[in-house]
Parts: C-alpha cells; sequence; structure tokens
C-alpha cells in the first residue's frame, strides 16, 4: 500500500504564498519520483511539478519562476512552495508518485486563490 499523506493548502488572496507537503514512507521517498498535479473544476488534471529522487525538478510553464518543489530527505517529505498565487491557481492539489506503470494519488488539498 502506497501512502501518500497531504497537508498545507487553504484560502489565500492574490499575490499570496502557500506551502504543500506530502510525506510517504522512506522505501517510496528514496526511489521514486514524486510530483504535484492540480485539477480546477470542469478541467483534467495537470501536472504542476515533478522532483526526482536525485533532485531534479521540472515545472509546469504556468507556474515556473513562482512554484518551487523540495525534498526534506530526513522526513521523506516533498514540498510545494506557491508564491505570486493567481485565482487561476485555485485547484484540488494532489501528491503523485509513478510507479511502473501505476500511478498513486494523495487524499488532495483545496487551494483557492479570492479576494
Amino acid at each position: 500500500q502506497v501512502q501518500l499523506v497531504e497537508s498545507g493548502g487553504g484560502l489565500v488572496q492574490p499575490g499570496g504564498s502557500l506551502r504543500l507537503s506530502c510525506a510517504t514512507t522512506r522505501s517510496i521517498f528514496s526511489r521514486y519520483a514524486m510530483g504535484w498535479y492540480r485539477q480546477a473544476p470542469g478541467k483534467q488534471r495537470e501536472l504542476v511539478a515533478r522532483i526526482t529522487s536525485s533532485g531534479s525538478t521540472n515545472y509546469a510553464d504556468s507556474v515556473k519562476g513562482r512554484f518551487t518543489i523540495s525534498r526534506d530527505n530526513a522526513k521523506s517529505m516533498i514540498h510545494l512552495q506557491m508564491n505570486s498565487l493567481k485565482s487561476e491557481d485555485t485547484a484540488v492539489y494532489y501528491c503523485n508518485v509513478r510507479i511502473g506503470i501505476d500511478n498513486f494519488w494523495g487524499q488532495g488539498t483545496q487551494v483557492t486563490v479570492s479576494s
């Protein structure tokens, strides 16, 4: 059983910041790339950011320069620091790990950017 436990999220004004966190087991964390996806109402789930086990990162064009994904090796966690948030960032954010051909997801956390 792959467990991905998310925390963070909430309501923030445009231009504000939030940090999301995702915890998993050490065996998963040390071996696989992990990432964050988001799904806005009426839209498909999309990749936001991804980080490999060695720390290489990639980002969606829409968040480059504003979001930063990082790894906490001591706690087997990844974080997504989101700055300069925009209304279009409003979505449910999901932590993800792909093992082989299987995708595993966290429970999702709501991020709402609104004044």
